[in-house]
């Protein structure tokens, strides 16, 4: 009788003892995705602002681990909380070839870049450089003959497009640059100017008003005005090249103004424009 009750007993312990197992093996945890990769699994204790606390499977040591290193926590609920998103990769950014403009097509085409204009050793405006583009585009293009001068807003846009600038033209030949605007023929040039001496102009003017008292005697007086003007006076150089396309220079000239004034480069760049071989009479 009491080996059944010690049989029992035992039998009892072992059930009680596989159930415990079983209940055990059978618990679910938590699961920790790091940033990096990592699994972590255990149970998630605690979450506050910035860590978290966590225990892992089996041990009793408890960690605390950085909010901004964890993707996202798998509960043993099955509940699913995000704590950094995956940053979406960027798409490949997609490069268009440039159109190759044939040899045929740029014949007889011809564009004016926009001039570098230095004034007192200082880059002017972006406008100043347009405005002096312009100004020779209209005088060449009355005078064109078979070439087609194209305009300076076509030019630009290409330009921009092609992501090509004053800041960076030294990266490109100017055959690329032919390629790029689909002519055969490019004009570039720099206008230097620097401010010399003022001049200063004066003029004088005197009133003379005649009095008569009752005695009839005439008095004479009057009053003197002056004034003066200053004009700045200016030295300026210009530098015209033509380029083809095999990046040639078929044109090369530097002149330096005749005139002082601030627009003098307007007759140097008639002076060159007249001269250079794109030019018809």
């Amino acid at each position: 009788m009491r080996y059944a009750f010690k049989s029992v007993i035992l039998l009892l312990l072992a059930v009680s003892a596989y159930f415990t197992s079983f209940s055990q093996a059978a618990k679910k945890h938590d699961v920790i995705l790091k940033l990096n990769g990592d699994e972590l699994t255990g149970d998630v204790l605690e979450i506050s602002d910035s860590t978290v606390r966590f225990t892992y499977t089996g041990e009793k040591l408890v960690y605390n681990l950085k909010k901004s290193e964890i993707r996202k926590i798998t509960f043993a609920s099955g509940r699913v909380e995000t704590i950094n998103a995956p940053v979406a990769a960027a798409p490949a950014a997609t490069t268009t070839a440039p159109v190759q403009v044939s040899a045929e097509e740029r014949r007889n085409k011809v564009a004016v870049l926009p001039f570098s204009f230095l004034k007192d050793g200082q880059a002017a405006s972006p406008e100043m450089s347009e405005e002096v583009q312009n100004e020779l585009y209209a005088l060449l293009s009355k005078h064109a003959g078979v070439y087609t001068i194209v305009s300076p807003r076509a030019t630009n846009v290409a330009l921009t497009k092609a992501g090509i600038s004053r800041a960076n033209m030294l990266n490109y030949t100017m055959a690329e640059i032919c390629q790029t605007l689909g002519v055969e023929f490019i004009i570039d040039g720099m206008i230097t100017q620097n401010r010399t001496t003022q001049t200063s102009y004066g003029n004088t003017t005197y009133s003379d008003k005649t009095k008569k008292d009752n005695s009839d005697d005439k008095k004479n007086s009057g009053y003197a005005s002056s004034s003066s003007t200053s004009v700045q006076n200016y030295e300026t150089t210009m530098d015209m090249k033509i380029y083809n396309d095999k990046s040639e220079v078929i044109y090369n000239q530097n002149r330096k103004a005749f005139w002082n004034t601030g627009d003098a480069y307007k007759n140097t760049m008639e002076y060159l424009v007249k001269r250079c071989p794109l030019y018809t009479k």
